[in-house]
């Protein structure tokens, strides 16, 4: 099917360690439809893609893990079919040989309350409902999975405090009665929409610990989260809300070289002022049959190489590594 999209990966050298990298599968055994801005989507082929992506990781033979960046089946997946949906991506992905990070979108939350979720993707819940945590693949990384929904209108309980939290933020910046419309919202304000969230307090407090921490063993940390961190690589409707606020904390700390996400289907890449790369990913998704969107990272001590296969742009991310 596609074909890898090659760049000179670290001028030779041998990387400290590689992973795969996929975004918005969004399965549902349905047929094809459009987003609302009229995008063609394969709810169908996206497993497709998924199953050649894991077949290509495996034949790969040295990556370490891999990570999906949230919106594991779609929305529109009927709603008696969502945990066997679930369920079965979740199994594709398991037939990778290595470790699979995954973390929760929009998409994930309209079929599966967090509850049930967390679990299934084997997300460590250690505080009733918790999607966000860290790991270390080697002595000198650390990653960062962001839990972009920790205040959301969806997944919570209907009373839920973050619920609450979540709709009221929205009641004071979307005057719309569909929470999910920008009409006459403008610029970085067409952000505040439903299908988007917070990283609420504690969570900022957690990012805050480990950045310091991560400074402190003199690691480099990979930030991942399924929304958007910068308008400069996103489009502005799929803005984590207060993105600022997140890359305030961020900002702070030397050590944070890269932001990987999903969600904005298009994908883009940036540098902010404090020259951290923004790199969003392109979708499974929206993959024709016969295309796939999905690569893997060679990770060395000054550089990321991203490699990707057709629609998922191949891209080298330079930075100062101390």
């Amino acid at each position: 099917m596609g074909s890898a999209n090659g760049l000179t990966n670290g001028r030779g050298r041998h990387p400290l360690f590689s992973f795969g990298v996929i975004t918005d599968v969004q399965y549902a055994d349905i047929p094809n439809g459009h987003s609302f801005l009229g995008v063609p989507r394969f709810y169908r082929h996206s497993m497709l893609v998924l199953q050649r992506a894991v077949k290509s990781w495996n034949n790969n033979k040295n990556l370490n893990f891999a990570i999906h960046f949230g919106d594991i089946v779609d929305g529109k997946c009927p709603k008696d079919q969502s945990l066997n949906a679930v369920k079965k991506v979740v199994g594709e992905f398991e037939n990778f040989k290595g470790p699979v990070y995954h973390m929760i979108g929009n998409h994930c939350l309209y079929n599966l309350p967090r509850d049930k979720l967390l679990p299934l993707l084997k997300i460590p819940n250690l505080d009733g409902g918790r999607g966000y945590y860290e790991f270390s693949p080697a002595p000198g990384y650390r990653f960062v999975v962001l839990d972009g929904y920790d205040i959301s209108a969806i997944g919570w309980p209907h009373d839920h405090p973050k619920t609450l939290e979540a709709l009221k933020f929205l009641r004071e910046r979307n005057p719309n009665s569909d929470k999910n419309s920008p009409n006459g919202l403008e610029g970085l304000d067409r952000r505040f929409l439903m299908f988007n969230g917070a990283v609420g307090e504690e969570q900022m407090e957690w990012l805050d610990t480990v950045l310091r921490d991560a400074t402190n063993m003199k690691q480099k940390v990979v930030v991942c989260c399924h929304l958007p961190l910068d308008p400069g690589a996103s489009s502005q409707e799929p803005l984590l809300w207060h993105y600022d606020e997140v890359m305030d904390v961020i900002h702070r700390y030397d050590c944070v070289k890269v932001c990987l996400a999903g969600h904005d289907h298009e994908g883009g890449h940036s540098i902010d002022s404090h020259g951290i790369h923004h790199r969003v990913l392109e979708a499974a998704l929206e993959c024709p049959p016969g295309t796939d969107a999905f690569g893997y990272i060679a990770v060395y001590d000054n550089m990321l190489s991203l490699v990707g296969t057709d629609r998922m742009k191949s891209t080298n991310i330079h930075f100062n590594p101390y």
